[in-house]
């Protein structure tokens, strides 16, 4: 079975359907790219599948097995589903050490046998990630996205990734307002984690971002409807003619 399965899903905002038959299946070790112009229902679907309450969800949809319509958003968590939000928001008093370290202990309840770090090892493990996206030590001290950067926030949402260690992560435009240098720290963030075990859906209006986290199929979504589907030189082709020829 696909690690993650969409069937004929629909979702909705306030009584007002936005999704509207969606299929789609994610296998172990896949990333998927769902590229689209503003307004086509990417980021609902995303948000829907991570169980956000202003969202209501019907059809088919199975992680790891399990039937995520019976599942809270704590629970889907737990199961290695993760979240990366455009707009990360701040959390004052939280500061981000405090949180990632809450987040990883409750994360280590689903993994099977595996001792969980000191907290002495943890603080080693965040250093050396923190080094990897070109982040200072200072950041583990201050509240939770407060006064960050554009950025600064999504290499917070990439350094979170990578301590939690999600099966299946749900990148919501996380190219959103980086520079050059930012895009290609992230997008390295994410390639350090490719294999069996790290499935990712890549939610983006650009082809940029998919030039440094190269995609295994790239799906097409206009109108709330996934319209054409193919390998990452669709990505190419929409990068040139736009979204034109589906609207």
């Amino acid at each position: 079975m696909s690690l993650l399965y969409i069937n004929n899903v629909c979702v909705s905002v306030c009584d007002k359907e936005i999704v509207h038959g969606v299929s789609l299946n994610v296998g172990e070790g896949e990333i998927h790219a769902i590229m689209g112009p503003n307004g086509s229902g990417k980021s609902s679907l995303v948000h829907a599948l991570a169980g956000h309450p202003a969202y209501t969800m019907h059809g088919a949809v199975y992680f790891a097995g399990k039937d995520l319509h019976v599942c809270h958003p704590d629970e889907r968590a737990r199961m290695g589903l993760f979240l990366a939000f455009q707009y990360p928001r701040e959390i004052v008093g939280v500061s981000l050490k405090s949180f990632l370290y809450a987040a990883y202990r409750t994360q280590h309840q689903r993994s099977k046998g595996e001792k969980r770090m000191s907290l002495l090892q943890f603080d080693r493990t965040l250093g050396g990630v923190l080094k990897d996206l070109r982040m200072d030590q200072t950041f583990l001290d201050r509240s939770l996205n407060q006064g960050f950067s554009g950025g600064e926030k999504k290499k917070a949402e990439i350094l979170q990734l990578k301590i939690l260690l999600p099966r299946l992560a749900l990148l919501d435009e996380t190219d959103s307002g980086l520079d050059i240098d930012s895009l290609r720290i992230v997008a390295e963030g994410v390639n350090t984690l490719r294999g069996p075990e790290f499935s990712a859906v890549v939610v983006t209006h650009y082809a940029r971002l998919l030039k440094y986290i190269i995609p295994d199929y790239v799906h097409v979504m206009v109108g709330g409807r996934i319209v054409e589907s193919g390998g990452k030189e669709l990505a190419e082709e929409l990068e040139k003619e736009g979204y034109g020829k589906y609207t």
